[in-house]
C-alpha cells in the first residue's frame, strides 16, 4: 500500500496530472499576453516602442500596481528558477529564460514548473530503482 496522498512526494506519479496543468498554463501564458501585444501593435503601430509600452504600463495607478507587482514577483521567481534548476540539475533552463524574455513570464514560469515536475518524477524513479530489495528473515 502506498503513502497517503497528503504525504506522497510531489514528484510522484500520482501528481503527473500536475505536469499537464503546468503545460496548459505555459501555452495560455504564451498566447494570451501575445494577443494583448498584438492589440498594442495594431493600436500604436510599433512593436519596438518599449518606452511607449512601459509608459502605458504605468498610465494609471491600477496599471502601475500590476506592473510593479509583476516586476518584483517575476524577479524573485526567476532567481528561484535558476537556483532550483541548478539544484535539481534540470535540462531546459535556457528555454525557460528565453520564453520569459521573448514570450512572457506567464509562459516561462509554468514551463519551468512543468519541467521541474518531470525532473522530480525522474529522480523519484531513479531512487526507486536504486533501493535494495528488503531481505527476508
Amino acid at each position: 500500500m502506498g503513502a497517503p496522498e497528503s504525504i506522497r512526494p510531489i514528484g510522484s506519479s500520482r501528481s503527473s496530472w500536475l505536469q499537464w496543468v503546468y503545460l496548459a498554463l505555459a501555452i495560455a501564458g504564451a498566447v494570451l499576453p501575445w494577443l494583448a501585444n498584438i492589440a498594442f501593435i495594431r493600436s500604436y503601430g510599433s512593436a519596438g516602442d518599449l518606452g511607449l509600452f512601459l509608459q502605458l504600463a504605468s498610465a494609471n495607478p491600477a496599471a502601475a500596481s500590476l506592473s510593479r507587482d509583476l516586476a518584483i514577483g517575476a524577479t524573485a521567481v526567476l532567481i528561484w528558477i535558476v537556483h532550483e534548476s541548478r539544484r535539481l540539475q534540470m535540462r531546459g533552463l535556457p528555454w525557460v529564460l528565453l520564453s520569459c524574455v521573448t514570450l512572457a513570464f506567464a509562459c516561462g514560469a509554468p514551463l519551468f514548473l512543468y519541467l521541474r515536475e518531470r525532473r522530480l518524477a525522474e529522480l523519484e524513479r531513479q531512487a526507486a530503482g536504486t533501493q535494495a530489495p528488503a531481505q527476508a528473515d
